[in-house]
């Protein structure tokens, strides 16, 4: 009797869920009703665009607070003068509990959260998932609390953008308005985490390919300006790096400044090179394997140990680098390393740090921890500008030129150089350092490291694995618009198929059933082995007494090119421009067919992708 009366609980509980789902439903129902009755879609997206603004700056307080509670409560007790053992077993720790966050409550993959924000926009309608809202903030937080070598700005610019995501989902906002929200959350996670509204906009604009127009500068900047606003009520009017410009800039350094841009995209190129490397290196081992964690401790604690400066995101030392005036300022960088106390191995320091970066990147991605290349591009830069200014002085190669100013600069061009986006770099840099002075210079260097890694890099470290893929979204309306065309959406899979043995006659029955023009010929397995163009046999076909005669084996031809259920659509259309064919097969990866592509529903399909793109 006891068992009925707990079944009988259970399908109660079960039925109030659905009517409390239903419930939640209605009501959400009823909100969107009266938000389209009173608001237009524009006013409402500004409205949303101030909440994303308002969230991400929440988040960004949210994960730089967790971050310094870690690393306060882990560091508190070292001694700067000497080396500390547990700085081998610190970054190692956090990646573990990052990878058993990962795998046993996010279960999904949340790594290179920009490249993952760039691939919803390009496939998935800039639509992400509910938990990026605050995965990536725990698990980043983790990761660089403990001392992973990576940046907290691109899992806090994938909470933004999610954020941002989930809102317009909430609200059943249309995919281009969807779009614009994800891009608004990205600017509201630059401008909340560096204080820079007018970086935030512009690497939305770089970085993630959304278009300038009317209709989205102003959601975008009120998303920004928000995120700017509370982040200062939150953190108050310190900015992020401390600098004071050594001296007025001067003309005559016009040559240094562009050799450190050159400089800067060589060193940007040696940065994306190896953590590519290194990516593909971690990838070939078996995901959430011991071998990754190892690997990855192996690489990073000895790292960690021998250049503390590698700790985290590396900003303290950065602020040594653009802040220091004496060699004793700039002799703190050596602090916790057993490179302490040996003035003289300052610059020895600095050149291996410079090296290494990548590799300690890679490693705590690669090992499990979750975190960004935004900050140690950064780290990069000022570590490579201080460095060319060093040994530029040092030789007399030129006019001498601040040390300190160029640790400025090098963190524009190298962050210009691994991000493509010289724009941010010139803005980002002046509005966090306060370094307006430096507009000149900076947008030297800029270009001029953009310049140079262009030549080797068509893509940005963020975009280069989709653009392999296809799946890249750009600034070309045309290229944007075949990465947004889905394959699947054009291919037409109700075809007349015909047996090679098939004799005329039969196949004449066929055309008779068939809307197309092209019937394929497939064998038992279904695997394509030509196809039939009536346009070819139309002088046979009412010849009832080549009937017997033929087979559909002596009249088929070979396609004039097939395709692959994986092919981007900018590779369909030049098959199209190269064979002139009206359709032409798609086949899987066994030579399944699948399907056709009609060329007139492709470019149809295309033009009105296109106006709807252009429309404001």
């Amino acid at each position: 009797m006891g068992n009925w009366d707990n079944k009988d609980k259970v399908k109660d509980m079960a039925g109030e869920n659905i009517d409390l789902v239903q419930e939640k439903k209605t009501l959400m129902q009823r909100i969107i009703k009266l938000r389209e009755h009173y608001l237009s879609d524009r006013q409402f997206t500004l409205m949303l665009s101030f909440c994303v603004g308002f969230f991400a700056a929440v988040a960004a307080f949210v994960l730089h607070w967790i971050i310094r509670e870690i690393q306060g409560l882990l560091t508190a007790g070292f001694n700067i003068a000497s080396f500390n053992w547990l700085y081998l077993i610190y970054p190692v720790i956090g990646i573990y509990l990052t990878s058993l966050f990962v795998r046993y409550i996010v279960k999904d993959n949340i790594s290179h959260g920009i490249t993952r924000i760039l691939y919803a926009i390009s496939s998935k309608k800039s639509k992400l998932r509910g938990h990026n809202c605050w995965s990536s903030v725990i698990a980043s937080a983790i990761t660089i609390g403990f001392g992973g070598s990576v940046g907290a700005e691109a899992p806090i610019v994938l909470t933004g953008s999610a954020i941002g995501s989930n809102l317009g989902q909430m609200f059943k906002m249309d995919n281009k308005t969807l779009m614009l929200l994800v891009g608004c959350g990205a600017a509201a996670a630059i401008a909340g985490i560096f204080k820079a509204p007018i970086a935030g906009l512009v690497f939305t604009l770089e970085v993630l390919m959304i278009d300038l127009t009317m209709a989205s500068l102003l959601p975008i900047l009120i998303a920004s300006v928000t995120a700017t606003c509370f982040t200062y009520i939150f953190m108050g009017n310190d900015s992020l790096f401390t600098f004071q410009l050594d001296g007025a800039w001067q003309v005559e350094r016009v040559p240094a400044n562009i050799l450190l841009g050159i400089f800067g995209g060589f060193v940007s190129l040696y940065f994306i090179r190896v953590v590519n490397a290194c990516e593909s290196i971690f990838a070939k081992l078996n995901e959430n394997s011991l071998g990754k964690l190892l690997l990855g401790a192996l690489i990073l604690s000895p790292l960690i140990f021998f250049f503390p400066s590698l700790y985290g995101e590396g900003y303290s030392s950065i602020n040594i680098l653009i802040s220091g005036s004496t060699e004793a300022d700039w002799d703190a960088v050596l602090r916790n390393s057993p490179f302490f106390g040996h003035n003289n191995l300052l610059i020895p320091y600095i050149c291996l740090v410079l090296l290494t970066k990548a590799f300690a990147t890679s490693a705590t991605n690669g090992g499990g921890g979750c975190g960004g290349t935004f900050a140690p591009s950064l780290f990069v830069g000022a570590f490579a500008g201080f460095l060319f200014a060093r040994i530029w002085n040092m030789y007399e190669i030129g006019i001498y030129v601040p040390e300190k100013n160029f640790a400025f600069l090098g963190m524009a061009a190298v962050m210009a150089g691994v991000m493509h986006a010289p724009l941010t770099g010139i803005f980002l840099i002046a509005e966090i350092t306060g370094g307006y002075q430096m507009f000149i210079p900076l947008m030297i260097v800029s270009i001029c490291s953009y310049l140079t890694i262009i030549i080797f890099e068509p893509h940005s470290i963020y975009g280069m694995r989709l653009a392999r893929q296809g799946k890249l979204i750009t600034h070309h309306t045309d290229r944007a618009v075949l990465t947004l065309m889905s394959l699947d959406s054009v291919i037409d899979k109700t075809y007349t198929a015909v047996n090679p043995d098939m004799n005329l006659s039969s196949l004449v029955h066929a055309i008779s059933k068939s809307h197309n023009n092209t019937l394929p010929v497939l064998d038992n397995a279904g695997n394509l082995l030509g196809e039939i163009d009536i346009t070819k046999i139309r002088h046979i076909v009412f010849r009832t007494e080549l009937y017997n005669h033929f087979t559909v084996r002596q009249l088929m031809s070979q396609p004039p090119a097939t395709l692959g259920v994986d092919d981007p659509m900018e590779e369909v259309m030049k098959q199209f421009d190269n064979t002139d064919a009206a359709m032409l097969p798609v086949l899987d990866h066994e030579n399944h067919l699948l399907g056709y592509i009609s060329r007139t529903h492709m470019y149809a399909m295309y033009r009105k992708m296109v106006a709807d793109m252009s429309e404001e």
